[in-house]
């Protein structure tokens, strides 16, 4: 099964909630499914068995979670599905597919009473009067900013829907998410405007950010100096703990006397993804934590796809390309610039500036998946003779590495 998770952002740009986009199978390797076999298993909610895989402690304790559900899977005991979400952070997502008849509605209303939290997306503004019945159940409502009058439709849900939560999305810049935020009423904004890339920017860098970069810089070359880096980390007190932490679980009966001695321990390796990747969380503290999980997922997930791509030997730096894709957001400048300061290959500045090179089909994927474009994900899997078990693999196991992130 194939799935990602799309966020939802509050109006100070904090994730509040995330939507599961799932596609089961891959149509274009499994052509059974266009014919007879197209219902095989629609009466599941392929949300639960993903909750379950990933692990609920992925998504923060308060998040709330969307997960889809079709006219099928509506009928099936979904209170009896084990899912290691409480009912109370799952909201229900439906769409015009779902009916408003009588059996529709008496459903709908029976998860309510379990618990569940219901949402509505798709649903057409001639259709407004026709599910007045649904509408009244409903939480949520998404408000498709590109194919509506949004302002219009969110003043009418507010006179005749109070206790509807609006979810502004498809969203496409950050203008248009600070035009839809002063205008007010919404709850959630979805869409890409979070990540659009910089086209100009800042002509200074924060003076702590250049500590960070001067060690990005340091590590990031093909042989280094474990002084060097120790006294850069000394002056970071927040950095100097975590790297004894870290060095602490794996040296429980040693005695670390200095900051280089701990970074001798761990090697150059491990030193360098170490600092790659607790660098990267520092650098990005002043910006929307979204940008932080995207960046680490995107790392992981990319180092991940690397052999699938026939690229194993360069899965180091295919983590470091998805950690740096958003490199612009951080020091908020274009992109061709960002990299003038933070020192990388030619591969990763060729697929991060002009989407070419050597890495360009994995940065492309990695992209087309988290946005849940399965069609174009289903053609590239099937022309490179990719499984749907190992790329869901591959971002389940991101998820879980970026879980463990936090824990630590």
């Amino acid at each position: 099964m194939l799935m990602t998770l799309i966020p939802l952002f509050d109006e100070n740009m904090v994730v509040r909630a995330y939507s599961l986009f799932t596609q089961k199978t891959n149509v274009f390797l499994n052509t059974r499914k266009l014919g007879t076999g197209e219902y095989d298993g629609v009466g599941r909610v392929e949300g639960f068995e993903m909750i379950n895989s990933m692990g609920i402690g992925t998504l923060s304790s308060d998040k709330e979670i969307f997960i889809p559900i079709n006219k099928f899977s509506l009928f099936s005991k979904l209170e009896e599905e084990k899912c290691d979400a409480p009912h109370g952070r799952i909201a229900f997502i439906i769409d015009n597919t779902i009916l408003p008849e009588e059996m529709y509605v008496n459903r709908l209303l029976e998860l309510k009473k379990e618990g569940y939290k219901l949402a509505i997306r798709k649903l057409e503004v001639k259709q407004y009067q026709q599910y007045e019945e649904i509408l009244k159940l409903v939480d949520y409502m998404f408000l498709d900013y590109q194919k509506i009058n949004i302002s219009s439709a969110r003043i009418f849900f507010s006179k005749k829907y109070p206790q509807i939560k609006l979810c502004a999305g498809n969203i496409d810049t950050y203008e248009t998410f600070e035009k839809l935020k002063a205008e007010g009423g919404y709850q959630f904004y979805e869409g890409a405007f979070y990540r659009v890339p910089i086209t100009k920017g800042k002509h200074d860098v924060a003076p702590l950010k250049i500590n960070y970069i001067e060690l990005l810089n340091m590590v990031n070359k093909v042989d280094f100096e474990l002084t060097e880096v120790a006294k850069v980390i000394g002056r970071d007190t927040a950095l100097a703990i975590s790297l004894l932490k870290v060095v602490n679980k794996i040296a429980r009966n040693s005695e670390i006397t200095s900051i280089r001695y701990a970074a001798a321990m761990l090697g150059q390796r491990e030193l360098k993804r170490w600092i790659n990747t607790v660098v990267a969380r520092k650098m990005y503290a002043d910006k929307p934590n979204e940008v932080v999980r995207l960046s680490l997922l995107r790392a992981k997930f990319a180092e991940n796809l690397s052999k699938y791509f026939e690229l194993s030997l360069k899965s180091q730096e295919l983590f470091l390309m998805g950690l740096f894709s958003v490199l612009d957001l951080i020091l908020e400048k274009p992109m061709e610039e960002a990299l003038k300061i933070i020192k990388v290959s030619k591969e990763i500045e060729e697929v991060l500036i002009r989407k070419e090179g050597p890495f360009a089909p994995v940065y492309d994927f990695m992209l087309q998946y988290e946005t849940a474009n399965w069609s174009e994900v289903s053609r590239v899997m099937l022309l490179r003779n990719l499984a749907i078990d190992d790329i869901q693999s591959a971002y389940v196991n991101a998820l879980e590495w970026y879980r463990d992130l936090f824990m630590e």
